[in-house]
């Protein structure tokens, strides 16, 4: 695990952002990805918590610019990873 906690700061934002009215919208995102961007790299950390966060929101929930900032991310961080069967 990094030095770095800006991974625990992410998951404890996504808390609130999904608190507030129980999705993820396309600036909540951004200002997750702001996150962990700031220090100029998106580390392994940071890519799990991001995936994580991700995996939870509904696909009747994404609208065009949410859909925009998803893909730009998964150019970013890659796929999320498959979950072993």
């Amino acid at each position: 695990m990094s030095a770095n906690r800006d991974h625990l700061e992410m998951a404890f934002h996504s808390i609130s952002c999904f608190g507030n009215d129980g999705r993820l919208d396309a600036t909540e995102l951004d200002r997750l990805v702001a996150i962990a961007e700031r220090d100029g790299i998106i580390d392994p950390d940071e890519i799990r918590v991001l995936n994580n966060i991700i995996s939870r929101v509904q696909p009747h929930e994404i609208d065009a610019a949410m859909k925009a900032r998803l893909d730009a991310l998964r150019r970013k961080i890659g796929p999320a990873p498959v979950p072993a069967t």
